[in-house]
């Protein structure tokens, strides 16, 4: 093993790692409704976050993004091929612990989701996936234009479904009455 390909196999095992606990964990490898689809749009749905790509996608893409600016601000002396490799773990360990009961039935209890039943297996991959194109995104552009992308994917995402990655995290540690109204379209 050398300094390059160390990290590049400490995240395929973080990878698997995260796959083998959801599959332990009882998670659907695919959606129940037996296909996999590369987009599914529809948020109220028994096949949201069971699909390749959906409306939360982009939060998984602000995810690298935000971690490359955090390795960037407390671990820039690392390799890049390292702080990935961090933003990897750090990924799917949440990918993990949001697939299980505590965080599962927060969202039911706290947000929009009330028909969420956790991610697929390959939802969950998918969404690492996605957060290794956020880092990468991040790691070859300019900052602004990262920031730039983090705007538009939340106004975006807010726009077409009253959600986003900033009301998600508010409304998981602090639900408001209000914004949960304005969500569900009232």
């Amino acid at each position: 093993m050398t300094k390059r390909t160390a990290p590049a196999i400490f995240v395929v095992v973080a990878i698997l790692l995260a796959a083998g606990i959801e599959f332990a964990l009882d998670r659907e490898p695919i959606c129940k409704c037996g296909v996999v689809k590369l987009w599914h749009g529809v948020v109220q749905s028994s096949e949201n976050s069971q699909h390749l790509s959906d409306w939360y996608t982009p939060s998984h893409v602000e995810h690298g993004i935000a971690f490359f600016a955090l390795t960037w601000l407390f671990a820039r002396r690392l390799p890049l091929g390292w702080r990935f490799a961090i933003a990897v773990v750090v990924e799917a360990a949440w990918e993990v612990f949001e697939n299980t009961p505590f965080i599962i039935e927060r969202y039911r209890a706290t947000t929009i989701s009330l028909d969420y039943y956790g991610d697929s297996i390959v939802n969950s991959m998918a969404d690492i996936g996605a957060m290794m194109l956020g880092f990468a995104f991040a790691a070859s552009v300019r900052w602004w234009i990262s920031v730039i992308a983090v705007l538009v994917m939340e106004i975006g995402v807010a726009m077409m479904i009253r959600d986003n990655l900033f009301l998600n995290i508010l409304m998981l540690l602090h639900p408001f009455d209000a914004i949960k109204q304005w969500q569900a379209g009232g």
